[in-house]
């Protein structure tokens, strides 16, 4: 037998070092080739960890939440053969005679060691606590006696003092009787009337993906000064073009979000407001314009948010995007989205959908220095020509980098994109 020591692989793109995120096997399993042995984090992207052998798992490094550099140990496996470290094959066997013996001797511990006999003690207490009267010989309706003290004790326990019996004179009710009624196993009427008190704190470490997020949205308030902008457009007359395509649609066809209406109208005003369609670097002091448009999405996971990039929008239609978002945001939430495919966007849209509330103040994805969140859609009555009508009417809120972007041209930008998603027919005229 040998012993096999795996170590943390350079994962790539210069990284070095990665965030243990979750353990699956432990010391002791007998694991095969490619099984799955720990996740590591490296950036946004979460890499699943294989065994190149097979063998018996003898010891695990790092904890959920350490950091390990590239080309330390991660996991050591007793294995066929001399293994990959020398000198570790002959010194493994010898120890693990031994440390069987030691588990022999403190499972042995439970059958000599019947301790609980206080557990025993118990029915003599409670034969003398049945000798007692379960009840006192109060008339009924007369009030227990019994200190401010007491009652505010019998009330934090939901006892009711009228089952509580009293040795005190006029069968007065003190603390001694309380806990001899509680010792006894003595259940009265509850005196609260609401659901009962919870107790307890969950400790629920920051780690993985969750901590990246923590990270990622510190840093962008501690240097992105934000402000939003909120605008009400009428998507009355979107959402008929959008019904009517997603019933005309192919079948090869995707069925039509409002996302992809809002990347047609991104993609045409952009070309004018190139200080929006852009990434910020703090520490060149340098702002790069682009001119491709590359949109973020702003994806639940299971794991957490995530901002999967549809690449180059500009040159996509309305169901070339529905498709790229739908496949991007589903490889997000597989966990199985590319680096490429999680970097590199130059504004993001972020939504709830049908959660989408009135109004958000969505925080800039760093480095870009914009970001945009269409709300929900509601009927209302709005005022039309001096007539009261019903609408389909949504809040667009937005923020962006106050160093980059001037408020004056943030709302003309968002007015812009307004006017073509109020006149849907102009987001497809060139």
């Amino acid at each position: 037998m040998g012993n096999y020591v795996f170590k943390l692989p350079d994962v790539g793109e210069g990284t070095a070092e990665a965030e243990i995120v979750a353990w699956h096997v432990k010391v002791g399993d007998v694991i095969v080739e490619d099984q799955n042995l720990v996740d590591v984090m490296t950036d946004k992207a979460t890499v699943e960890m294989t065994s190149p052998v097979g063998g018996r798992v003898t010891a695990i490094h790092g904890e959920p939440g350490e950091m390990a550099p590239v080309g330390a140990p991660l996991v050591e496996l007793e294995v066929e053969g001399a293994g990959n470290v020398k000198g570790n094959g002959a010194s493994a066997p010898a120890a693990k005679p031994e440390a069987k013996p030691e588990a022999k001797k403190v499972e042995s511990k439970p059958a000599e060691a019947p301790k609980p006999k206080p557990v025993e003690a118990a029915p003599a207490k409670s034969a003398a606590a049945a000798s007692a009267p379960a009840f006192t010989t109060r008339t009924p309706g007369d009030k227990p006696l019994a200190s401010p003290a007491v009652r505010q004790r019998a009330y934090e326990l939901g006892i009711g003092l009228q089952f509580v019996p009293g040795t005190g004179p006029a069968g007065r009710i003190s603390h001694a009787d309380l806990d001899a009624f509680v010792a006894s196993g003595g259940r009265g009427v509850s005196l609260r009337s609401g659901p009962a008190p919870r107790d307890g704190i969950e400790q629920v470490k920051v780690i993985g993906l969750r901590r990246k997020i923590a990270e990622k949205m510190q840093e962008a308030k501690r240097r992105i000064p934000h402000f939003a902008y909120v605008e009400e457009i009428d998507m009355t007359e979107l959402e008929s073009l959008r019904a009517h395509l997603n019933k005309t649609r192919k079948k090869d066809q995707p069925k039509l979000t409002v996302l992809p209406f809002f990347m047609r109208a991104l993609v045409k005003v952009l070309p004018d407001y190139p200080q929006i369609n852009a990434r910020v670097d703090d520490d060149a002091g340098i702002v790069r314009r682009h001119a491709a448009v590359h949109i973020g999405i702003a994806t639940q996971t299971a794991n957490g948010l995530i901002v999967p990039v549809v690449h180059h929008a500009e040159a996509l239609d309305i169901w070339q995007s529905a498709l790229e978002v739908a496949r991007v945001s589903t490889a997000a939430r597989e966990n199985k989205a590319t680096k490429d495919e999680l970097s590199g966007s130059t504004i993001t849209i972020t939504s709830l959908g049908p959660l989408g509330g009135l109004v958000t103040t969505p925080v800039i994805n760093h480095p870009e220095v914009a970001i945009i969140g269409p709300n929900a859609i509601v009927e209302r009555p709005v005022v039309r020509d001096g007539q009261v009508i019903v609408r389909k009417m949504m809040n667009l809120s937005s923020s962006f980098d106050h160093r980059v972007v001037d408020g004056y041209d943030a709302a003309e930008f968002i007015q812009r994109v307004k006017a073509l998603l109020e006149h849907p027919a102009t987001l497809f005229m060139e």
